[in-house]
């Protein structure tokens, strides 16, 4: 029977809870989503907002990116904690650092994909995560960046030049109504990075509440160029519905104390 997919869909999978292992001596947690059947085609990272202003890898962008896109793109999510976050999938060690013991977290994800033998890494930072990305992202493995909300607020233009400098793929998703960085001001700073691809998202916000299916139609088309977009909004098969009650008060992921 076909369906809507709607926010609390959980569409097929092949999931495993996981942890990584920093190497300052900490455990996260997180989880692998694998599509179905065969192999994926693409790894998507999620580095996810700011812990202390209720991000974690549940953040309802990527619970939908891993509900969906295993099925729909054949896109491997990973997604996880950094450290002191918590999520109904645990807490992982150590205490939020404000993104200076975070690289640590960062490259112990994409050590994990790397042994997992995942193909076609990419980071996709969401906010804090995408000053994560931007800082530590530039791993040999790792491919490009997809970046939602870039408030470039820990990141500074010695990161952008080192950027520019890698030729790798830059993509920021920037609403057009964003608290932070709106995309004119968006394309200026990026400029420092020819290859980067600033993409303004007309009537947007920063928290992507009802923009959901943009952010990752955008990256898809990144990761998995060869899949047709729109991705479908239908689905004839299997389908789960997630409890996400848990969440209710978790979706502010914002600075409140350096308003716009």
């Amino acid at each position: 029977m076909t369906e809507k997919i709607r926010g609390s869909s959980v569409l097929p999978a092949r999931r495993e809870l996981i942890t990584l292992e920093t190497a300052d001596g900490l455990t996260l947690v997180g989880e692998l989503a694998l599509p179905p059947d065969g192999d994926p085609v693409a790894t998507m990272i999620c580095l996810h907002p700011l812990p202390t202003h209720g991000g974690m890898m549940d953040s309802h962008l990527f619970r939908k990116a891993a509900y969906r896109l295993p099925a729909l793109a054949g896109i491997a999510v990973l997604r996880f904690n950094t450290r002191g976050t918590s999520s109904v999938q645990g807490t992982s060690g150590g205490a939020f650092d404000n993104a200076v013991g975070e690289r640590f977290d960062v490259a112990a994800a994409v050590e994990y994909a790397e042994f997992a033998e995942l193909p076609h890494i990419w980071l996709v930072g969401w906010s804090f995560g995408t000053d994560l990305a931007l800082m530590y992202g530039l791993e040999p493995a790792v491919e490009g960046v997809v970046l939602l909300s870039p408030p470039l607020r820990y990141s500074a233009v010695e990161h952008l030049v080192d950027w520019a400098a890698s030729d790798k793929s830059i993509t920021a998703l920037v609403p057009e109504h964003d608290d932070y960085l709106q995309p004119a001001e968006a394309r200026e700073r990026f400029a420092v990075v020819p290859q980067a691809e600033v993409i303004g998202i007309d009537g947007a916000k920063h928290l992507w509440v009802g923009d959901s299916e943009r952010a990752l139609d955008e990256i898809t088309r990144k990761l998995a160029p060869s899949v047709a977009l729109p991705l479908p909004d239908t689905w004839d098969g299997p389908m789960q519905r997630a409890d996400t009650s848990a969440y209710r008060d978790r979706t502010t992921a914002v600075f409140r104390d350096q308003p716009r």
